[in-house]
């Protein structure tokens, strides 16, 4: 089973994401879109009874037709600290991977990898520990800046940090609707995540990955109860 240790404080915490962050492969372009196995991850929270949901949707890359799902729910081991949010999540979200059967391929995150203010979200965090291709998705844009993108579906525009690097992109997935954010996570190029993404983003705005896990999280939380 894959593991990550639990930080003491916000110092071991960021500690952890310093030694972690020179592990991040990004020089690999990853797994062709439209092909093989894609995994959305997710987490939902019952912040009274310090539970949290997480789900993991695996789905055929050609049809987002669903293979398998697993689900798994814990207590919140990390308390909440903008940009270490992955030491809440993480522990929940790899013992719903490891709960599958079938091999993850891509692993498609519900928000940032290296669009994050210490350049190691949740989409590198897991990639390192598990050795996975991941990218994040997310729906806003954090800390950084971007230009609007164009009005179509497959418009996008760099999305910059303040020392003008780009660490994502803002990608409009559907005709006039608002952008989503694009960033690297591990073993995966950003073209190839942009792609990724409208590959799995066929009539919605949030790929079909994020929709699944999303909701399937939800309902393991209910359940839970």
């Amino acid at each position: 089973m894959t593991s990550v240790k639990t930080p003491a404080d916000e110092a071991e915490a960021r500690a952890i994401q310093d030694e972690l962050r020179h592990h991040v492969v990004l020089g690999e372009t990853g797994p062709p879109p439209g092909h093989g196995l894609v995994t959305g991850v997710d987490v939902a929270y019952d912040d009274a009874r310090d539970l949290v949901a997480a789900a993991a949707v695996v789905l055929d890359a050609a049809t987002l037709e669903v293979v398998e799902e697993a689900t798994a729910v814990g207590h919140v081991s990390f308390p909440y600290v903008p940009g270490l949010l992955a030491f809440r999540e993480l522990p929940t979200v790899l013992a719903a991977l490891d709960a599958l059967t079938a091999a993850p391929g891509l692993v498609v995150c519900d928000g940032y990898g290296l669009a994050h203010p210490r350049g190691f979200g949740l989409a590198c965090h897991l990639g390192v520990v598990t050795g996975l291709p991941s990218i994040g998705v997310a729906k806003n844009p954090f800390t950084f800046t971007h230009d609007e993108p164009g009005p179509r579906r497959g418009d996008a525009s760099a999305l910059l940090a303040a020392d003008g690097t780009e660490v994502g992109r803002a990608l409009r997935t559907q005709d006039a609707t608002k952008p989503v954010f694009v960033s690297v996570g591990h073993k995966v190029s950003l073209d190839n995540a942009c792609a990724h993404v409208l590959a799995l983003s066929p009539r919605f705005r949030i790929p079909e990955t994020t929709r699944r896990a999303d909701s399937l999280c939800r309902r393991a939380l209910r359940e839970a109860s």
